[in-house]
Formats: structure tokens, sequence, C-alpha cells
């Protein structure tokens, strides 16, 4: 079996061997549990003793699930993949998704991508949100996210798409998408 990129992350975060993750596993008999009731019993076991326990939870799980055959990397719990493609850029937040929305609605790929109608758009001072259903009935959400010198990231998520060969699919359509975007930032 290839190595999970993902162990050696958990082992240095939690301070805590993989084997021993594993003891821990049969110890709550993780075989029998959902992600849900999994990634509960990792949480309680993390709660106070790290930064971002939540966070490491999901890895933890994550990583347990792929280990023992239940998910493939990509493969979210439900068995649907998600993708996300990001880029940082020079622009701000708002310019960044201001130019987003022009762009994605003259742009024939997204088209292609996208069913048709008005996306639901959102923001804070954290994040800018741009939501809409794909034609395949995944999710998309495109975010514009600040980063500390002024400028902002943009990125794409694709969820709920059927298999890892649509996924695979779906990321080069928008690293194409996001590639032609930014060439004209």
């Amino acid at each position: 079996m290839a190595t999970n990129p993902r162990i050696a992350p958990v082992e240095r975060a939690t301070n805590r061997s993989w084997d021993e993750w594993l003891r821990f596993m049969d110890g709550i008999g993780a075989e029998n549990l959902d992600h849900r009731a999994i990634a509960l019993k990792v949480y309680e076991e993390l709660d106070g003793t790290m930064e971002q326990a939540g966070w490491w939870t999901q890895s933890v799980t994550v990583a347990y699930e792929q280990h023992v055959g239940r998910r493939i990397p990509g493969q979210r719990s439900d068995g649907t993949f998600q993708l996300s493609v990001s880029r940082s850029t020079p622009l701000g937040m708002q310019d960044l998704m201001d130019r987003w929305q022009e762009f994605a609605a003259a742009d024939e790929a997204v088209h292609g991508i996208v069913v048709d109608g008005e996306p639901r758009i959102s923001g804070t001072d954290r994040r800018i949100t741009w939501r809409t259903k794909a034609r395949d009935g995944s999710s998309v959400v495109v975010t514009s996210e600040p980063k500390k010198n002024g400028t902002a990231s943009l990125v794409v998520n694709q969820v709920g798409l059927a298999t890892p060969e649509l996924n695979d699919g779906a990321r080069e359509r928008w690293v194409a998408v996001v590639s032609r975007l930014l060439e004209r930032a």
C-alpha cells in the first residue's frame, strides 16, 4: 500500500505516531462507525490538547478512512469527490470578485460548466462567495479571500462529483478557466 501523505502531518500536529492512532481507532471500534461518529470520538480525544482541534480531527479521520480503504484521496464521506483550485492575485478582494463575476458572465467554458441563472453572491470582510450549481448537479463555489498584503486569492471549489475521473476533468477545466481570468488581471 502506498504511503498516505496525510499521515506525517497528522503525526507531527498531534504528537502521536500513526500506530498510536490505529490503536485508538481499534479501541473505539472505528471500523464499525461512520465518518461523523469517528470524527466525534477523535475530537473528544484532541479537544483541549492542541490548536485547531476541529481541523485536525478531520485530518485524522480522513487519513484513517483512506488507510482502511473506505475512501480514496479526494473522496468525501458521502462517496462523492471535490476539487479546489486556488490562485493568488494582485487584486483586492472586492476587485477580484467583480472581475470574476464579469468574466464568468461572458466566458463560454464557465457557461458550459454551470447551469443558467443567477449565482448567489454573499460576502463578509473575510470573503466574498459566488455560488451556483453545475450542469452535472454538483455545486460550484468561487471565493475571493483576502491576503495580509491587501491582495486576494481566488478559490474555486466544485463539490459532489460522482467519480475520480469526473473530478480530474473538472479540475483541468477550472485550472484553464482561472488561468484565463488571471491573464486579464
